[in-house]
């Protein structure tokens, strides 16, 4: 479980950041499309076994192996690029622009999307029987998770709206933790253990991820959750997506680039 000095893997961070903006169109809606999806599942999962242990914490420590796996895989979220695209920017890498870096989050925001989508659409048939049924008990609970998590947040005005992005800025600065965590060791096992840790924590604390919004409430919609696509969008998706790349930018990229990357001259002493 080699351990990389923080000095080298925020170099990885800054060239992870150049390959992305770099990349080709189709490759990163395939990356991110897998992303999406993947992490839907888990959510899925997460929920499915919480339901059925009454433990939500049993959920949570389970949940990280969707974010272990689709990152293995190289696979993109749009959580992980708000954190590492800037930083080619920042660091003036050949072809690192700007416009480059809007490219990259728009098109993985797309692909993430739509895995999550699709997975929920799947979902959707299994918890109802292919529409046949109503929703068992854990789409039932998926329903109500959509309903607290828009209409509860919209019932308390410009409290709630603090309150949601808040909870996406936490989010990501865990979410992107755990990105950076997969880039501290060179073995398979240092990375499942540095980036389940923080993965958990976000996930049982009931932070706003965008990417598992994604899937979660158009399924809550799906499974006849009390809330409107325009709630999910405005009291959910758009905040946190904003919240998001707040917390992952601020928290994670900008504060390790400027002290491990850019590091500031060793005072002098008399």
């Amino acid at each position: 479980m080699a351990y990389l000095a923080p000095a080298e893997f925020v170099t990885k961070m800054v060239d992870a950041g150049e390959s992305k903006l770099l990349m080709s169109t189709r490759d990163t809606l395939v990356r991110a499309y897998m992303a999406g999806a993947i992490l839907a599942l888990a959510a899925a999962f997460a929920v499915s076994v919480s339901v059925n242990t009454g433990n939500p914490l049993i959920g949570a420590l389970l949940f990280p192996v969707g974010f272990c796996m689709l990152y293995l895989l190289g696979f993109d979220l749009l959580t992980g690029v708000f954190t590492l695209a800037p930083l080619a920017v920042m660091d003036k890498r050949p072809g690192a622009t700007w416009s480059g870096v809007m490219r990259n989050w728009s098109l993985v925001f797309t692909g993430n999307f739509a895995g999550a989508l699709t997975v929920a659409v799947f979902m959707a048939i299994i918890f109802t029987n292919g529409f046949h049924d109503a929703p068992n008990a854990i789409g039932q609970k998926i329903g109500h998770i959509g309903e607290g998590r828009t209409v509860g947040y919209a019932a308390n005005g410009a409290a709630g709206m603090l309150t949601l992005f808040i909870r996406a800025v936490m989010c990501n600065w865990m979410v992107s933790t755990g990105v950076v965590a997969a880039m501290m060791s060179t073995s398979v096992s240092g990375k499942v253990i540095a980036m389940w840790m923080p993965i958990l924590v976000f996930f049982y604390m009931g932070f706003e991820h965008s990417i598992v919004n994604m899937y979660l409430f158009p399924s809550g919609l799906m499974l006849g959750g009390n809330f409107t696509f325009m709630d999910y969008l405005i009291w959910n998706e758009i905040p946190t997506v904003l919240g998001n790349l707040v917390g992952g930018l601020t928290f994670v990229g900008a504060t390790l680039y400027s002290t491990h990357y850019k590091t500031a001259p060793k005072r002098k002493v008399n």
